[in-house]
């Protein structure tokens, strides 16, 4: 099985994708959103939702060469491998320590006649991490030292999971400030077909997780990922699942025809946004949560049942 640490060849492809190196499986990349904000042309809905300064966030991965599944919506240009026999993974200070480095490296050239020069300032020293850049960030076996070291920055941490590693996530001795888990399908074939495991029991691995989800002692969120025509069905499935999991937070979000994801699915795959509402509507009904806040530009609807004074994770 081919290495989930980066060789040479690997390198020069990822610095052309615009990715910041920060070691031998390690990267940042620079968010449009985070471009937007410094240009003051509009916030993620992150930062509309929870409170998060979107032009201090660090977008990052500490596999990103590594995962559990070869999603057909996964903005990747190429496919996965996982390799679980690894053991020469980078300490956790030394990745913090230059992926911060390479952020700064990617927002050198930002200062011109159009830049927020303060925001640009206040980049330089990150707030927030969302660990959802690429990969499978729970494949990295000392994540829980790693979400430590920005936690010892002040900064607050989002991981994203597949939920396809259980015991990687009960083992983690430090959560993240808010955990996610992607549930881009209602039923195992669905599952299957749109998400493409590459290890086995995969599907009965994110159950496993939804089970202990509820017991992790953090803000959690549940996110859809809905590809028309693939998996925008079966919305009483949907809400069992979720059940299992009593999420704080539902994230229903389209999937975006960008990167890789263009050559795997039809452009007419992206729902609109409409239909995201649609759909988070009828599925807050089932779950009895209600239908809390929308970004029509990242097509996106939030259910919740949390006072809006708790959403935000900066106050």
């Amino acid at each position: 099985m081919a290495s989930s640490m980066l060789n040479e060849k690997q390198k020069k492809i990822f610095i052309r994708q615009h990715y910041g190196l920060a070691g031998k499986h390690s990267a940042v990349k620079v968010c449009g959103w985070t471009r937007k904000s410094l240009h003051d042309k509009g916030v993620c809905y992150k930062q509309k939702f929870y409170g998060i300064p979107c032009h201090r966030c660090l977008q990052f991965t500490p596999t990103v060469n590594s995962c559990t599944q070869n999603c057909k919506f996964c903005w990747r240009l190429g496919s996965y491998n996982y390799d679980d026999n690894l053991n020469d993974w980078d300490k956790p200070k030394e990745i913090v320590d230059k992926s911060i480095e390479a952020q700064r490296r990617l927002l050198s050239g930002f200062p011109g006649s159009t830049c927020n020069i303060e925001k640009w300032k206040e980049a330089q020293k990150p707030k927030q991490v969302a660990i959802s850049l690429a990969g499978e960030p729970t494949i990295y076996p000392k994540l829980g030292k790693l979400i430590e070291e920005f936690h010892k920055l002040s900064m607050s941490t989002f991981l994203v999971t597949n939920g396809t590693l259980p015991k990687s996530l009960k083992n983690l001795k430090t959560l993240p400030t808010q955990m996610y888990v992607t549930l881009a399908s209602p039923d195992s074939k669905t599952f299957e077909k749109l998400c493409q495991p590459n290890i086995p029991n995969a599907w009965e691995n994110l159950k496993k997780t939804l089970s202990i989800f509820q017991n992790l002692n953090t803000r959690k969120v549940i996110r859809l990922t809905l590809v028309k025509g693939h998996n925008m069905h079966s919305i009483e499935n949907y809400a069992k699942l979720i059940k299992k999991a009593n999420p704080d937070f539902v994230e229903v979000k389209a999937f975006m025809s960008v990167g890789g994801a263009r050559k795997r699915l039809e452009y007419e795959a992206m729902p609109f946004h409409e239909e995201i509402v649609d759909f988070a509507k009828e599925l807050g009904d089932n779950l009895k949560i209600k239908f809390a806040e929308e970004q029509k530009e990242s097509r996106v609807a939030l259910l919740t049942n949390k006072n809006k004074k708790e959403w935000n994770i900066h106050s």
